[in-house]
């Protein structure tokens, strides 16, 4: 039975830019360093965002941008600050996409290997109340 999700891991060329992004932007804490030593297929870092496992390892980024990306729930009122963070380390910000009202608003964002994340704010089930009303109406 699945319990949850236990990590994520990114590939990254350099893991101290990483490491700037998880904690300027995230504020993640880190957790371990492997430094010269090496248990996994090369340098890692590993990091907690709240509960949240991340880990990072040095390697080749992905060949190209999509849309493929990780979403972290933030509050409607912090979403200013958070874009904030996001320019301040010169990362490439996205245009939002189009919704309708209800669903909430997003920041999109690259870090400098290809990932694209997003901070949201609104929820699941917010979503999909949203989603119901717009089907009623067509009704």
């Amino acid at each position: 039975m699945i319990e949850g999700l236990s990590h994520m891991t990114f590939i990254v060329r350099d893991l101290d830019r990483m490491s700037a992004i998880l904690t300027g932007i995230f504020d993640a804490r880190e957790v371990y360093a492997s430094d010269a030593e090496q248990f996994s297929l090369s340098r890692e870092k590993f990091f907690l965002i709240g509960d949240l496992w991340i880990a990072i390892m040095e390697g080749e980024p992905l060949p190209q941008r999509s849309y493929n990306h990780i979403a972290f729930k933030i509050d409607d009122a912090d979403l200013g600050r958070y874009a904030e963070r996001v320019s301040k380390l010169g990362l490439d910000m996205r245009p939002p996409r189009l919704r309708v009202d209800g669903e909430g608003r997003s920041i999109y964002f690259y870090d400098d290997d290809n990932h694209m994340f997003e901070l949201h704010t609104g929820t699941l089930s917010e979503r999909l109340a949203r989603y119901a009303k717009g089907l009623e109406a067509a009704q």
